[in-house]
């Protein structure tokens, strides 16, 4: 089968051992696996699939739709590929900046960036975004919010790995600060390239001391620079020292997050929460890092009604179409920053993430890592 296949033997054992490709019988008394003539085919294909990077997920849906669905098939193919291309885009961008490194005399200081936002729309973002900070000491470029300025937009990001929140503001910089431009990417967060820093992340005391200054309705001023951010209301203002760890890549965390198809279902903020508070738990251990976390369980079924349950209810009498365990505290959190009305969720099954989007605003959502259940 490995022959035929071009998959390795230990290949064949991985594949097996997830669920992918099980043989169609296994010796009881040696372990040794036998494939059926016709389980050729899809053993090719998963050998394609995985010469092409495709992720393991994605590979068992193409398996399982390969002879009903051709075209989901083609596209999670193009999803893809259009991943690739933009990693490949993202290793161009690095590279180009990794060659002026190593080829400057010296580094160049870049100029501050000052702007200029509503005040009470920037208080929104700060607290869409607050409750995703990260607060391991192991990973201190988690412990702030990232800024930056792109387009004339402020965007906010946030995230402990478990959970991202992203929030944008509309902002207009002085002439004097230098012009942003970018480029459009497949994710519409863009690629901005500007004169002067305009990527910063602030720690998490400067944010804190910021959102306090944001009352009354006044615009703030923010200054964004390399060795310091500030922000200004009227007579008050506040400064800090940006994070020197490089903050994660989320615009590739979020096109891997975020791919694929899904479910979406609208649902009511505070009947979410009600269902929740309400509703049993299960309590699990991450196995990453060993926290105990209460896990509620989200199925959406075919007529696109959402229930919650425990992480070990069996399906809905209808079967569900999608289901996926959270954290209950991590939505809830997710919940209380989105504010009152509505919310988009978008599941996708039980290993991907949770997405959360404000209907009328698609700059502003937050991501939930899944816990297997």
């Amino acid at each position: 089968m490995a022959r035929a296949s071009g998959l390795s033997i230990s290949a064949l054992r991985f594949y097996d051992g997830a669920g992918v490709l099980a043989p169609a019988s296994v010796d009881p008394g040696t372990g040794y696996r036998r494939y059926a003539e016709r389980q050729l085919p899809a053993a090719r294909l998963l050998a394609g699939l995985r010469r092409i990077g495709m992720p393991l997920a994605e590979i068992t849906r193409v398996l399982e739709l390969r002879g009903s669905d051709p075209a989901a098939v083609s596209r999670l193919l193009d999803a893809h590929l259009l991943r690739l291309a933009e990693g490949l885009a993202d290793a161009r961008r690095e590279a180009a900046r990794l060659r002026v490194l190593c080829t400057a005399a010296e580094p160049a200081t870049e100029p501050e960036i000052r702007l200029t936002v509503p005040g009470p729309k920037l208080a929104a973002a700060v607290d869409a975004v607050r409750f995703a900070v990260g607060t391991d000491p192991g990973l201190p470029m988690l412990g702030g919010v990232h800024l930056e300025i792109d387009q004339g937009v402020l965007r906010l990001v946030a995230t402990d790995r478990y959970r991202m929140a992203v929030a944008a503001v509309p902002a207009d910089t002085g002439p004097a600060t230098g012009n942003a431009t970018a480029t459009g990417d497949a994710t519409g967060l863009g690629d901005a390239t500007a004169t002067g820093s305009r990527r910063v992340t602030a720690p998490v005391s400067f944010v804190d001391a910021a959102r306090a200054l944001l009352t009354g309705g006044w615009p703030a001023t923010l200054t964004l620079g390399s060795a310091a951010v500030g922000l200004r209301v009227r007579d008050r203002h506040v400064t800090g020292t940006p994070l020197e760890q490089d903050f994660p890549d989320y615009r590739r965390l979020l096109r891997s997050a975020t791919a694929g198809p899904g479910r979406r279902v609208t649902v009511d903020v505070g009947g979410l929460r009600e269902r929740l508070t309400a509703g049993e738990t299960r309590t699990v251990v991450r196995p990453d890092d060993g926290t105990r976390c209460a896990v509620s369980v989200l199925a959406v079924d075919a007529a696109n009604r959402l229930t919650v349950s425990p992480a070990d209810t069996p399906g809905l009498p209808d079967g569900p179409v999608v289901r996926v365990g959270v954290d209950r505290e991590f939505l809830l959190d997710a919940l209380d920053a989105a504010g009152p009305g509505q919310l988009v969720l978008e599941l996708d099954g039980p290993i991907r993430p949770l997405a959360l989007r404000r209907p009328d605003d698609d700059r502003a959502f937050s991501i939930l890592m899944p816990v297997r259940i």
